[in-house]
């Protein structure tokens, strides 16, 4: 069986409100999405996490010519073939970016071909329910005190919609940080909480909130620093209890060995979708599963992404493992995105704060062509 051709879709949606984090805010939603089609017209989609209408280019023009005609089984073979042909220039960024997408249809179409889930194709599911957090808490453009308010009353909504985990955003400025943190634990006293500041502060500001976070009992602190400056990491690790977690804008097993190897990282955070597909992420997951660390990935976009972090985290064995396992949470995003809530026949189930791992060939959801055309701004075809 082999790649007959691969289509692009760029699909886009305005949201009804914007929202923002600590680097600036959204009014529009804009996603890739990829289909690998083989030489018996069955299709395999994926997604690309990054500026959909720049990846678009790297897909049409660059990769997908250099694909067609291969093995349509053969992730590996497609993977490192995309690799090397553009190693010289492409070894991070966007064109990383295209090939995730490109490497995550690859994987739905195999298991569409082969009659098997993605968590059967990657080792088989340890569980049939994955444990979620519900991703939210915005920025909306509100005077602090309303703010503070909206954001906790968000947080009580999903905890009453069975969340038992859940991650808000801090990064907008440290004193209101630190207002919000803990309101939150004081509205939500048994619920499991995180904090993402989106790479906002520098490092005495990143000690100060974790050092509330601590207090306040939060379980991880996830992109607390720039991912320009690793060796910040363990600086900060070494003054904080809670783990350390990054990895949404690192890529590949070689970029993630530097970035452990620097230590203070203690939650790996691929996202498939960028990373390197699903072929990467779990050479990912090997490397910090021999270093001890466990791998939970960043997921953002729509059903696709959603569905492989699913897979993937149905295959895990939490390190460094015991009777009663450590639950690994995925990561299930709670604000405005129709790409991901319209355009699907087939979604991830989540139900009372659980994702059940789907059991279909492939990736388990199902895109309606329908629904597509009507967010889709630009196609393309290569044969």
């Amino acid at each position: 069986m082999k790649i007959n051709c691969i289509k692009t879709h760029h699909i886009r949606c305005q949201l009804s409100e914007p929202f923002g984090f600590s680097q600036w805010s959204y009014s529009q939603r804009n996603v890739l999405l990829v289909e690998v089609i083989s030489t018996d017209g069955v299709s395999g989609w994926g997604e690309c996490y990054g500026p959909a209408d720049v990846i678009q280019g790297a897909v049409e023009k660059f990769y997908a010519p250099r694909i067609i005609g291969m093995d349509a089984l053969s992730t590996d073979q497609v993977w490192h073939h995309m690799w090397r042909s553009s190693l010289d220039f492409a070894r991070s960024g966007v064109m990383m970016a295209a090939m995730s997408g490109i490497d995550m249809a690859m994987w739905d179409l195999k298991g569409k071909l082969n009659n098997q889930s993605v968590s059967q194709l990657m080792g088989g599911a340890c569980r049939d329910r994955v444990p979620c957090y519900a991703t939210g808490m915005y920025f909306q453009d509100l005077p602090e005190d309303e703010l503070l308010t909206q954001l906790v009353e968000e947080a009580v909504t999903y905890s009453k919609q069975g969340f038992k985990a859940m991650k808000i955003k801090v990064g907008k400025n440290p004193d209101f940080d630190e207002k919000l943190i803990i309101a939150m634990r004081k509205a939500l006293p048994s619920t499991i909480l995180a904090a993402d500041s989106n790479h906002a502060y520098d490092l005495p500001e990143a000690i100060r909130i974790g050092r509330v976070l601590d207090e306040q009992g939060y379980k991880w602190f996830e992109e607390p620093l720039s991912p320009e400056h690793p060796a910040l990491f363990r600086q900060l690790q070494d003054k904080i209890d809670l783990p350390v977690a990054t990895g949404e804008c690192e890529q590949t097993r070689y970029g993630f060995s530097k970035l452990i190897a620097a230590g203070g990282v203690q939650l790996v955070q691929a996202d498939l979708a960028y990373c390197g597909g699903p072929s990467e992420a779990l050479k990912i997951r090997t490397i910090a599963s021999a270093s001890g660390l466990n791998m939970i990935p960043h997921v953002w976009g729509t059903q696709l992404n959603l569905a492989a972090a699913t897979h993937f985290l149905a295959t895990a064995y939490s390190e460094p493992g015991r009777a009663e396992s450590k639950p690994l949470y995925l990561e299930y995003d709670r604000t405005e995105n129709p790409l991901r809530d319209e355009i699907y026949k087939v979604n991830v189930d989540v139900i009372n704060g659980e994702a059940i791992v789907p059991t279909a060939p492939g990736l388990g959801v199902e895109i309606d062509l329908k629904a597509l055309a009507q967010f889709t701004v630009c196609a393309t075809e290569t044969k």
